[in-house]
């Protein structure tokens, strides 16, 4: 974070500088964009950046100008059906979309701010091309500069695509999703019909149970998060481990037909997962084979004579408790073998020079797997260790496809929030905008979804790359 600011730091003083020691070419760049290149002859460059100069200035004011100067209201207009005199019809008025100001507004915000980093960078440049011929240097023909973009420069030429595509899908839908958060848009404020509009803190203040005795978002979340986080931490580590213990079992000399198991493991792997997960919720439903194979060697009278359940069936999904487990148990099955190919492809390089002497020195295997093996698989899968976690935290396929339709929630108080004890928060998320429309709630679910994801990857990876214990295991 020091370093962040330090480069915005640093950013501000080079065009400060830039703008204080400049000639009145570089001064006059400030207001036509152009000019600084127009001096220094690169006509072209001149032409480009009075062009976007202009399309900006033409953008605002035909299309942004519009929507920004409704931002702070987000529309007072409703929607209403009026009789037209001249036609003799009842036609819509000139009404305010809210959601569309919101959207327009945040692109528009995002274009000027685009704008003002190149127009600082337009600065600095042409203050460049001044030194430049102040001290007599070559300045580049416009051929020569684009040639730069296939040579030394040739990361930007790769970078600039992805970098608008992180723009246009990611940043502008993040924060979309973060202004939403501050709004009351929900199926009672739902465009163009209704409007909807500022609300402050007043959502988060809901969440984290002050809203009142109406509002039970503060009693779902906590426990919704605490089911989110131990589903993360079990389904990482059971099959991070299981996958390398399966991995050392068949790679284990007294294994007989590794080929064989190893290839079953990883057909596994080729069928599609929702496939799997949908036959699985079909086998453990309460009507299922495997509650009928139950009944009949009379395991559930078993369990209900001993007060383990009170129904005529195993609530394998159906329930608190069983439902949490058999997801844990069932994604072990799911994900070890994929884990078990990582291993075996980590375990191959092994240092086989300190296995040696491990065994020299008379170290049972554990000792091993404990010194050497597991040591050497956090170092080099730590990353994908920590990326597994947050991929977890946001698994929304095997919570969806195994309790969608199959797990009804008898706790009051989860359902008037719209929330399950079995999901997580991005399932949560996902019922809120796609059964309930409440997408005020689902942007503050989805912005504490990222501040989690985001503190825990920085912290991870802070611990992971700090000191050098590559000579390790050179």
């Amino acid at each position: 974070m020091s370093g962040f600011f330090k480069a915005i730091g640093k950013w501000f003083s080079t065009f400060g500088e830039a703008v204080v020691h400049g000639d009145a070419f570089v001064k006059l760049s400030l207001l036509w964009m152009g000019a600084g290149y127009a001096r220094r002859k690169q006509y072209i460059k001149a032409l480009i950046m009075t062009v976007l100069e202009v399309a900006v200035i033409a953008f605002t004011f035909t299309f942004a100008v519009q929507y920004v100067s409704k931002f702070g209201t987000l529309g007072t207009v409703q929607m209403e059906k009026v009789f037209n005199m001249e036609t003799m019809k009842s036609e819509f008025n000139d009404y305010d979309n809210s959601f569309q100001i919101l959207l327009y507004s945040l692109i528009s915000f995002v274009v000027w701010f685009a704008f003002i980093v190149i127009w600082m960078r337009n600065v600095v440049n042409v203050r460049r091309l001044q030194v430049e011929a102040e001290l007599g240097h070559h300045i580049n023909t416009f051929r020569e500069d684009m040639r730069t973009y296939l040579d030394e420069k040739f990361h930007i030429t790769l970078l600039t695509l992805p970098v608008l595509g992180i723009v246009i899908f990611t940043a502008i839908p993040i924060l979309l999703l973060i202004l939403v958060a501050f709004t009351n848009y929900d199926q009672n404020h739902m465009p163009p019909t209704s409007l909807f509009w500022w609300v402050g803190f007043d959502n988060f203040i809901s969440l984290f149970g002050g809203g009142g005795l109406t509002s039970t978002f503060g009693y779902a979340f906590v426990r919704v998060l605490g089911w989110t986080l131990v589903w993360a931490f079990f389904a990482t580590f059971t099959t991070y481990i299981g996958g390398i213990l399966l991995s050392l079992l068949l790679n284990s000399s007294k294994t007989r037909l590794p080929k064989l198991w190893r290839t079953l493991f990883v057909v596994t792997i080729a069928v599609p997962q929702f496939v799997s997960l949908l036959l699985v919720r079909n086998f453990f439903s309460n009507g299922g084979i495997v509650n009928t194979i139950c009944a009949n060697i009379g395991l559930t009278g078993f369990l209900r004579n001993i007060g383990l359940i009170s129904t005529s069936y195993i609530p394998f999904l159906s329930a608190p408790g069983w439902a949490h487990v058999m997801i844990i148990l069932i994604n072990i099955w799911i994900g070890v073998p994929y884990q078990m190919l990582i291993a075996t492809g980590v375990l191959m390089n092994l240092p086989s020079d300190q296995l040696e002497s491990a065994r020299v020195d008379g170290a049972s295997p554990f000792q091993i797997f404990r010194k050497i093996t597991m040591p050497y698989m956090l170092f080099v899968t730590g990353p994908a260790l920590v990326t597994d976690f947050v991929k977890n935290i946001n698994n929304f396929n095997v919570i969806y496809l195994l309790t969608e339709n199959v797990y009804t929630t008898t706790n009051q108080a989860m359902a008037n929030s719209q929330a399950k004890e079995v999901d997580l928060l991005v399932t949560w998320l996902f019922r809120l905008t796609q059964d309930y429309y409440n997408y005020k709630m689902a942007s503050v679910i989805g912005i504490m979804v990222f501040i989690i994801c985001a503190v825990f990857t920085l912290f991870a990876f802070n611990k992971l790359i700090s000191g050098d214990r590559e000579e390790e295991y050179q």
